[in-house]
């Protein structure tokens, strides 16, 4: 388990970075090569680079040793005095579907199902949320669904900045000049993601009220929408390093979480 989940942050760490840089393209490149900001976009950047196939596999697989260490968290409770709370194990296990679907489209993507895990992000929210608009009461749930994201990108943020990633990693194995990057990768990077988070809920929410799945957001699209505020392209440019930097913190994760 422990190879496992520091495989996975790993794999986790490589899919932000892919994104960020896709996002720095987008920000100062026009259209970023014709990538998508989002999963998808990083998969099909991978693929291109040499041994590219291998790769995929590798991240595929080792966003399954995510999922795998996440559900032994579920079962067995996780690290740490409250790591057998019911709550914890609540949110390993829906941690442990979430990372079991992306292995899932990762390695089939890999094996050639270029339709998996490779589409559009956007594309795909504009479908559910037209299928969520259909329903009756659709715009309540609909809004209920983008607040609560909204919600859960304050949280996350918050958290970040809180440092209450601390208890998790092995701060005594550090030496004293990596310990505060390693830090300020933390809060920088989580505060952003959560940041992404939350507005890509905002998108949700004004998507019904108006009752316009196309109001609605994929992270392309959110990422996109940053570029569009009157900072313009500098503060698209400054979420993909923030993005960048929880990818790297990803892979501090990888070497000093506390497992």
């Amino acid at each position: 388990m422990t190879v496992a989940a520091r495989a996975g942050f790993a794999a986790r760490g490589l899919i932000y970075v892919l994104v960020a840089v896709i996002a720095l393209q987008i920000a100062f490149g026009g259209a970023g090569h014709g990538r998508q900001a989002d999963r998808g976009g990083a998969l099909g950047e991978l693929a291109e680079r040499p041994f590219g196939s291998v790769l995929l596999w590798a991240v595929g697989v080792a966003l399954a040793g995510m999922a795998l260490w996440r559900l032994s968290e579920a079962v067995f409770g996780g690290s740490g005095t409250d790591g057998s709370k019911l709550s914890k194990r609540v949110t390993a296990l829906f941690r442990a579907v979430f990372y079991g679907f992306v292995s899932y489209s990762v390695l089939a993507y890999a094996a050639g199902d270029r339709g998996s895990g490779s589409g559009s992000s956007d594309r795909h929210t504009d479908d559910v949320t037209a299928r969520v608009l259909e329903w009756p009461g659709g715009q309540w749930l609909l809004g209920l669904a983008g607040a609560g994201v909204v919600i859960a990108g304050l949280w996350i943020a918050g958290r970040a900045v809180l440092r209450k990633f601390r208890k998790h990693l092995r701060t005594g194995a550090m030496s004293p000049r990596v310990r505060p990057v390693v830090e300020f990768l933390g809060v920088t990077g989580g505060a952003t993601r959560g940041i992404v988070f939350a507005a890509a809920g905002v998108f949700a929410v004004v998507a019904a009220v108006r009752h316009q799945p196309g109001q609605a957001r994929g992270m392309d699209d959110t990422l996109r929408g940053f570029r569009d505020l009157p900072a313009g392209p500098w503060l698209l440019a400054l979420v993909a390093l923030g993005l960048a930097a929880f990818g790297l913190f990803s892979w501090c994760s990888a070497r000093w979480r506390d497992l």
